[in-house]
């Protein structure tokens, strides 16, 4: 049996030069020398840019069957949605029985202090790691051990872009092994989720001055809206009623353009404010950043939470409240 099953996805990691080009799975690992008891997938050669929720499902179901048979799971891939990735790993693979990390690099090989092998080298000991199960799914790089839940791609270009705002890191891989200070309170998904690449939800950030005018494209190709919204929940008064008729018809989730933070429920009472906008039918994100809440909302949609004759919003509702570290759902 494997200790470790490693999927290759392409990105920064495998990129040769600034070009398409990319190393194959076995040339990354190669940059490890031979490392023992891992199990290699080369499942694309891709930027992760590119990546579709086809790719995405196909992955998902390959993951799920290694850890079934008792194989850690190291994801690697671009970085650029890395965190959509392992959030979407997180909602629909247990970690009860092997742990899943998901890593990739922000520097090419080519390049001075190129980060990939570290990198790789410590996604692999923690997916080794029985200490590491039960955790979700988990986003290692820089030496340090997040939860896809909470990571966030946070700079453009430095090693250690990736952060968990409001919470910080789980834990840490020192010489090798990794040190598990914190654990999660409850695991991702409230109940079993399965992920239609049918399904599309629509992802609007509001800035100053916007009419609207993007909501008007919000019609019936989509199934969900998840609004990227100002500080802790908040619109411009006259778009209240235009969402408030979208809530309507598909399930709209209101969450912080911010990156950090939850959406807020009582506050703020004017027009326009979270509690204005969470009574005209929105469903607040909690502390689920836009892409998050999208990813959440997709797999609801998809494990039948809306359909053509409309949606469950406490179903909906209760699924973001179980992240909101309240104890609530």
């Amino acid at each position: 049996m494997a200790r470790v099953t490693v999927f290759t996805l392409g990105g920064t990691i495998s990129a040769r030069g600034g070009d398409a080009a990319r190393m194959t799975g076995r040339e990354v690992l190669a940059e490890l020398g031979a490392p023992e008891d891992v199990v290699l997938r080369d499942f694309r050669r891709v930027p992760s840019s590119t990546l579709s929720f086809e790719d995405l499902a196909a992955l998902a179901d390959e993951v799920r069957a290694a850890v079934a048979e008792g194989s850690g799971v190291v994801v690697v891939q671009g970085t650029d949605t890395l965190e959509e990735t392992a959030f979407l790993l997180d909602l629909l693979c247990g970690t009860e029985r092997a742990p899943i990390a998901v890593t990739g690099a922000m520097r090419r090989p080519d390049l001075p202090g190129a980060d990939g092998p570290a990198n790789l080298a410590a996604a692999l000991a923690v997916a080794a790691d029985p200490g590491c199960r039960g955790l979700g799914v988990l986003v290692v790089l820089g030496d340090e051990i997040h939860a896809a839940r909470l990571a966030r791609k946070t700079h453009t270009t430095s090693i250690t872009t990736f952060a968990s705002p409001g919470a910080g890191p789980l834990g840490t891989v020192v010489e090798g092994e990794p040190r598990i200070l914190l654990r999660p309170a409850v695991t991702a998904a409230a109940c079993t989720l399965k992920l239609d690449p049918s399904v599309r939800v629509a992802l609007v950030t509001l800035s100053l001055g916007d009419r609207g005018e993007l909501l008007d494209a919000v019609d019936d190709r989509f199934q969900g809206l998840v609004v990227a919204a100002f500080g802790g929940g908040h619109a411009p008064a006259p778009l209240v009623e235009p969402l408030a008729e979208i809530a309507r018809r598909i399930p709209v989730v209101l969450a912080s353009r911010t990156g950090g933070g939850a959406t807020l429920t009582d506050t703020y009472r004017s027009p326009g404010s979270e509690h204005d906008l969470l009574h005209h039918g929105l469903i607040p994100a909690g502390p689920l950043d836009p892409a998050k809440a999208r990813i959440l909302l997709h797999t609801l949609i998809s494990s039948g939470a809306a359909g053509p004759t409309g949606y469950d919003r406490p179903r909906i509702t209760a699924a973001f409240a179980h992240l909101n570290g309240s104890g609530l759902a």
